[in-house]
């Protein structure tokens, strides 16, 4: 059974933007909002070299990681051909225009990441 931590509002994220949220251990995740209000979540590092997914250009359902431009599925993580990997994804529920994240993820998706350097 899921337990949703509410995290912000929908107009919180600026619209084909980003906001970061902070974890208590491991990196920040990153929670999107496309131009359509879709949001959608992932750990706020690029599967490449670990740059911050957060400060990328949201396009569709993708967003283009700031540092060397891949470009990552926003409903899965994975990098689009020809690049490869994927980074965590966490499960977001919207209810009357607030966000949530799974506390239960956010407490265990991803905790042991080492932060990369670009």
């Amino acid at each position: 059974m899921n337990q949703w931590k509410p995290i912000c509002r929908v107009e919180d994220i600026p619209v084909l933007g980003a906001r970061r949220v902070l974890r208590r251990h491991g990196e920040a995740v990153a929670v999107f909002r496309n131009a359509d209000d879709q949001v959608f979540a992932l750990l706020d590092r690029c599967p490449h070299k670990g740059g911050p997914l957060s400060q990328g250009i949201v396009f569709g359902t993708s967003v283009a990681c700031p540092l060397h431009n891949w470009t990552i599925g926003l409903n899965d993580g994975c990098a689009k051909a020809p690049d490869e990997g994927c980074t965590p994804r966490f499960a977001v529920k919207v209810d009357a225009g607030q966000v949530f994240l799974d506390q239960h993820e956010l407490d265990t998706v991803a905790v042991d990441h080492a932060k990369a350097t670009a």
